[in-house]
């Protein structure tokens, strides 16, 4: 029935005019990172519409301002793709990360690689050791590593 999501979100609208509705389905645009940006960005609300199932009935979309998508899969209901919108755009809020900056050196921040590896402690588990370079105190020959790696898995992870 659409007489009832037609309401809702025609009284969302009232109480916030300025929100974006998203729908979330397999047909929409593929999000992407620089979205989730735009949207952290904006001053407005969002309000998302989760299909099930069979999905939604086609009028609806007179109300939608953007369709979205997650991926190349279907699953059974809109809630975890919404999840995931709303997550994406949250995390990029002042306050919302420990650091300010953390945000800025993830995947996808650049708009086109995915992030370095990490390492923690102890020096050596397993055989295993954490790159001299990151031990040298070097910034600018850690900044050269990451970036290189940044690339490295970017290229491996995303040919197609």
């Amino acid at each position: 029935m659409i007489e009832p999501l037609w309401k809702a979100v025609s009284y969302a609208k009232q109480n916030d005019p300025t929100a974006k509705v998203l729908l979330m389905t397999p047909r929409g645009q593929r999000w992407q990172q620089s979205m989730a940006k735009d949207y952290s960005q904006e001053d407005c609300g969002c309000i998302i519409i989760c299909g099930r199932y069979e999905g939604y009935d086609e009028r609806i979309i007179e109300l939608v301002d953007r369709q979205i998508s997650v991926g190349d899969y279907v699953l059974t209901g809109g809630e975890l793709p919404a999840m995931t919108v709303v997550d994406s755009i949250v995390r990029l809020l002042p306050g919302v990360l420990g650091g300010e900056s953390s945000a800025e050196i993830e995947s996808f921040s650049d708009g086109r690689t995915l992030e370095f590896p990490q390492y923690t402690r102890p020096q050596e588990f397993n055989g295993m050791t954490v790159p001299d370079v990151l031990l040298s105190g070097n910034h600018g020959e850690i900044d050269k590593w990451r970036q290189q790696q940044s690339e490295k898995i970017s290229k491996k992870n995303t040919a197609q």
